[in-house]
């Protein structure tokens, strides 16, 4: 059993998953984050490696993404700062990022990375279903990784109920289809498709991300789901003054 079926085993609601960029606003912060963020109460981390066309994401990612890219960050990098990781942090940690990147490194090369680095899954939107089940899935499941699948209003119950069997940690629930950034609005439509996954008595537990920037989204997330995933507000409160304290001062409107 990974970190993150522990987590979810110990823990059933009000999970607070925080994502942010690796080396933003600094080359050097992707550790310090980390660290920080467990000690102000994130139950799981979601580490971005930043990749030149982030279409799915908003500005404030977008931006994030290219001071890294700029300052020097690549998987290699990356891999090399998280060989600190699990002499700081405790809780279960994901990457996150375009599948171009992953492939360039090479599937099971980047795989082996992860698990020897302590990294228990990825996050890699644009990997499709498919491939992932007909030539990468073994890679994943022999360095104990989960490979999270997102879903979205539009997907249909098959597909679902589809993730739903391929999946080994955390199904993650798009509030919208639009790019990271927006506002949380749960509207009758969007309580309706909440609804109607709750409905499906699903394996896997949910997690809801996308436009869940402050304690009152984040309580929504929580209602219809086992909790919520934060990025684009934190990765905003980041720049400027010290990043230790920025990290406590967003955190505590969480868990305080």
């Amino acid at each position: 059993m990974n970190r993150i079926n522990q987590l979810f085993k110990e823990k059933k609601n009000n999970i607070l998953s925080i994502y942010y960029t690796a080396g933003y606003p600094g080359l050097g912060d992707t550790i310090t984050i980390a660290e920080e963020l467990e000690k102000a109460g994130a139950d799981m981390l979601e580490i971005g490696f930043p990749y030149s066309d982030p279409v799915a994401d908003g500005p404030v990612i977008q931006a994030s993404s290219k001071v890294s890219l700029d300052s020097g960050m690549d998987l290699n990098l990356l891999f090399e700062q998280l060989k600190e990781l699990r002499k700081k942090v405790t809780i279960p940690v994901l990457l996150m990022g375009y599948v171009n990147p992953v492939l360039q490194y090479g599937v099971e090369r980047f795989c082996e990375a992860c698990a020897a680095v302590g990294v228990d899954g990825c996050i890699v939107p644009d990997l499709p279903m498919v491939e992932y089940e007909e030539l990468y899935k073994d890679a994943f499941l022999k360095n104990g990784l989960s490979n999270i699948f997102l879903v979205t209003p539009q997907t249909s119950t098959e597909r679902i109920h589809k993730i739903d069997g391929l999946s080994n940690g955390f199904i993650y629930l798009l509030s919208s289809s639009a790019t990271t950034g927006q506002n949380l609005q749960v509207s009758d439509q969007t309580e309706l498709y909440f609804s109607r996954i709750a409905a499906l008595n699903l394996n896997n537990p949910t997690l809801i991300g996308f436009g869940i920037s402050s304690k009152e989204t984040f309580d929504k997330a929580c209602k219809f789901a086992n909790g919520g995933i934060i990025g684009t507000a934190f990765v905003k409160s980041l720049p400027g003054g010290d990043l230790k304290e920025n990290v406590q001062a967003f955190m505590k409107t969480f868990r305080n």
